[in-house]
């Protein structure tokens, strides 16, 4: 059985296999079959591909020969672009800069040679397509899946200029190698080169070498560049606004070198020529030309290319229409401002002081103007976005007292530490007005006080204050990461672009809305090709804590430190400074006011752009804060009038009672300590003791010094050169009352006694010297007075009081007196005239003198109280047109 069993399986396996070969081989015959017809097919379509490609090739051959010949004189095809502000009016043509074309010959060898180098090494080599190139630019284009620029020859790249179309399609690049090859065709390679070094771009409006040549080293005549120079034009072509040496000379310095090490590697150049040519620093200055909205319109140029992609060839040629958010108005005034000297502090030389400014609209993000520097031309270095400088107490609010309240461990009602204290081993700031054992933040922040903001931030950790800075906007970097950050101390610093839109946060009730330039851009068709609508925004902060923030910083402009910026409208801001860093001297380097109406948000800055010893600012951020007023008081009457919301009413001033008065103030300049020491008499009981100065182009006094115990202080912070007034109250902190001012002590803080003729007077002083009384037939003159107040003088007149007028009689050689009582002083005067029958009127006076004059006929006597000063002069002037403001303001 089983062996037939095996032989059944057999068989039928037999059975199996035979009707399996009756089955296979009609099949094999189908698939035969169709295989044919897909080889044929392969075959037909590999002909059609092939003539497809053959008559692709024929056509652009011949388009390329037709579009060379159309466009190769022309610069544009669509016309400049233009730009237009927020309400659609133009504001202007993007107008280009472009020289005389340089002829090859006067074109230096190692120029020409940086260019290869650069841009094309194998240029002498290809037909004007480099095939290795577009190999490794394919790679490239498929690691990163999208069309990468490269590869581009140096022919390529001027077929691109000729054809003048700006998209990244295969067509484009299709047809910028068929013009490549047809320029190969028609011209030598001297002629390419001579053509692409006269149409190129070099930043901004700037087409051509020797405009560019003219605009960044003012030499006309090529051969005259120094390898260097060579070098910085070379490296621009890569990237004409990132390399541009007026504006980013640090990174143009880093491509320079770049293009050194390659010209050396391919034997144009030796490695000691490279090394010397990378060492230099640019620092030429282009004549000045005044031109309006540069600033802007380069803004506008660099956010065209960081969004969109649009290059500034692009944007120059390409026939755009770019609606913008600028306000003419705003952005004359402030240009307007910015060209007036009297704005700014005068320099010692022909340096003169910079400064920038910001605003933008907070409920939109929109910037509504920008000025990058007094004299910006286009493409220039702009304050406003490119530079990086401290900004003091500026960064307080965002860094300290806005993440404290956000933090919920503090509110605006918190005291907080004031006393004289170290943090960790070695940080140990200072206050400029005073300690004390505690301070309410309103106050701190009104006077600008170092220890609370350092306080704070210590409290609520300064990765806190880091991180709440960056949801603001300002950039930073590690090394930011440390307690002196409370006090404006970066790294890296900041800009007015960046703080103006970080404050304007608090202006927008805690929501950070990105700033930009432009709305809208249209093509040459008047079709949008990008749209702006503004940043949807993202709250950083509660609006109670932007709400309390607006409170408390409307007091530094109300009654503190930024009274200068007080305008039509409500203003909320605050002042920074940063000192000078010298020891010894008590300068400044920077001066910040950064603020914001319920309409708009600005930041203005100024300083000098490389502060030394000799380029430091005088004065403070008052300064800053008075040109902000000024260019935002015409800002905001294009905008409708608007209240800040949910801030509590700002508290009426509390009448002060009255303690006694501090008498007895003198004090004397120390020229080698650059100090000014002072001293009173004491006043009876509990009580402290407040300072007050006034520098003479200030219009009011500011309260320097606070909760002193001792009746002697040194203050630090004059400057030499500058005139101050002093006076002193008492304070009792139990109940808060306030003396009346003491005498007033006037103080020229010079190292040697000088003739008043000698002494400068501080730019922006508009105080006239008072005058002298002459008498009718012969001039008057006066000694100062002692603290006592006694003096004498000669001069015309009778009878001299405080207060009240004294009335004398003088009759021929006879004596008249007169006596005031009004405090502080007591005044006395004897006037001695010839003939004199009628009675003489003593004026109003502070200081006693005795008064002694011949040829007169009875008249007034000069004011004691206003006399030529001199170092440590005391000046106490009863005339209420010279009692002190009691306003708390610091310097």
């Amino acid at each position: 059985m089983a062996g037939k069993d095996n032989q059944m399986s057999r068989l039928n396996k037999n059975k199996d296999n035979s009707k399996t070969s009756r089955t296979t081989k009609p099949n094999a015959k189908k698939k035969k079959g169709k295989g044919k017809r897909i080889a044929w097919a392969l075959f037909f379509t590999a002909v059609i591909a092939i003539f497809c490609a053959l008559a692709g090739y024929l056509f652009i051959l011949i388009s390329g020969e037709k579009l060379l010949e159309q466009n190769q004189d022309k610069l544009t095809a669509y016309g400049t672009s233009k730009v237009y502000d927020r309400n659609g009016t133009l504001m202007g043509e993007l107008s280009l800069q472009k020289s005389d074309p340089v002829k090859y010959e006067d074109i230096p060898e190692k120029l020409i040679q940086a260019f290869i180098a650069t841009e094309d090494k194998r240029f002498m080599e290809h037909n004007g397509v480099d095939m290795w190139s577009i190999g490794r630019a394919a790679v490239k284009d498929i690691m990163a899946r999208s069309m990468v620029e490269g590869g581009s020859t140096i022919t390529q790249q001027l077929a691109k200029n000729i054809f003048l179309t700006r998209d990244k399609t295969f067509f484009r690049k299709a047809t910028e190698m068929s013009i490549a090859l047809a320029l190969e065709r028609q011209h030598s390679k001297q002629e390419i080169i001579e053509m692409y070094l006269n149409r190129i771009n070099f930043g901004g409006p700037y087409y051509g070498i020797k405009a560019a040549s003219e605009r960044y080293f003012g030499k006309s005549d090529l051969k005259e560049l120094d390898l260097w120079e060579m070098a910085t034009l070379a490296a621009m072509p890569k990237g004409p606004s990132r390399y541009n040496p007026l504006k980013n000379p640090d990174l143009s310095k880093e491509r320079r070198a770049v293009v050194l090490t390659l010209m050396e590697q391919q034997g144009y150049i030796t490695a000691e020529e490279a090394a010397e040519a990378k060492k230099v620093d640019y620092a030429y200055t282009p004549p000045e030309r005044q031109q309006k909205y540069t600033a802007f319109i380069d803004y506008v140029m660099e956010e065209a290319e960081e969004k969109w992609g649009l290059t500034e060839d692009d944007v120059n040629i390409g026939g755009y229409q770019i609606y913008t958010t600028m306000d003419v108005n705003a952005q004359t005034a402030m240009e307007e401002e910015f060209n007036n000297p009297a704005n700014f502090e005068e320099s010692p030389d022909d340096v003169q002081v910079e400064g920038s400014m910001v605003i933008i609209n907070q409920e939109t993000g929109g910037i509504v103007a920008m000025v990058g520097g007094r004299e910006y031309t286009r493409g220039g270095f702009s304050r406003a976005t490119d530079s990086r400088r401290q900004p003091g107490s500026a960064l307080k609010p965002i860094v300290s007292y806005a993440p404290a309240l956000e933090s919920g461990k503090f509110t605006k009602d918190s005291r907080l530490s004031n006393k004289k204290q170290c943090f960790g081993s070695n940080y140990c700031p200072n206050n400029l007005h005073g300690y004390s054992e505690t301070i309410g933040m309103p106050e701190a922040i009104q006077r600008s006080e170092n220890i609370p903001a350092v306080w704070l931030l210590n409290e609520i950790g300064v990765k806190t204050g880091f991180d709440f800075a960056q949801s603001l906007g300002i950039k930073m970097s590690e090394g930011d990461a440390n307690l002196s950050l409370a006090l404006g101390g970066m790294d890296t610093g900041t800009n007015t672009f960046e703080m103006a839109q970080a404050f304007s946060a608090f202006a927008n009730g805690g929501e950070f809305k990105e700033a930009f330039a432009i709305k809208q851009i249209k093509d040459n068709k008047g079709k949008v090709v990008h749209e702006n609508k503004g940043s949807k925004g993202k709250r950083v902060m509660s609006e109670t804590t932007a709400s309390q923030m607006t409170d408390m910083m409307r007091r530094v402009v109300e009654d503190g430190t930024g009274k200068n910026a007080r305008i039509s409208r409500p203003v909320a801001g605050k002042t920074g400074t940063t000192q000078s860093g010298y020891k010894g001297v008590s300068s400044n380097r920077d001066v910040w006011f950064v603020g914001y109406t319920p309409e708009l948000t600005a930041a203005v800055w100024m300083g000098y752009d490389n502060p030394d010893r000799q380029h430091l600012l005088k004065r403070s951020s008052s300064i800053s804060a008075s040109l902000w007023g000024k260019v935002m008081e015409k800002a905001v009457q294009g905008y409708e009038a608007k209240n800040f919301p949910n801030v509590e009413p700002v508290q009426p001033p509390v009448e002060e009672p009255a303690l006694s008065a501090v008498s007895g103030l003198t004090g004397s300049y120390n020229g080698e300590t650059q100090t000014v020491s002072l001293s009173w008499n004491p006043v009876q009981g509990n009580v402290q003791y407040r300072i007050y100065r006034k520098e003479t182009s200030e219009s009011e006094y500011s309260r320097i010094l606070d909760s002193l115990g001792g009746t002697s202080i040194e203050d630090m912070s004059a400057m030499e050169g500058l005139t101050y007034d002093y006076y002193v109250t008492a304070f009792d902190p139990s109940t808060g009352d306030e003396s009346e001012p003491s005498n007033i002590l006037q103080i020229v803080a010079v190292s040697e006694e000088l003739p008043p003729e000698d002494l400068e007077p501080d730019p922006g002083d508009t105080q006239e010297p008072p005058p002298v009384d002459e008498g009718e037939n012969g001039e008057g003159n006066e000694m100062p007075g002692n603290e006592n107040g006694n003096g004498n003088g000669n001069g015309n007149g009778n009878g001299n009081g405080s207060g009240e007028p004294g009335n004398g009689n003088g009759e021929g050689h006879g004596n008249g007196n007169g006596n005031g009582s009004t405090p502080p002083d007591n005044g006395n005067g004897a006037g001695n005239g010839q003939d004199g029958q009628n009675p003489g009127d003593g004026t109003d006076g502070s200081g006693d003198g005795t008064s002694t004059g011949d040829g007169g006929t009875g008249g007034t006597d000069t004011d004691s109280g206003n006399i030529p000063t001199v170092p440590g002069t005391i000046v106490d002037p009863s005339d209420p047109a010279n009692a002190p403001d009691q306003s708390q303001d610091s310097p």
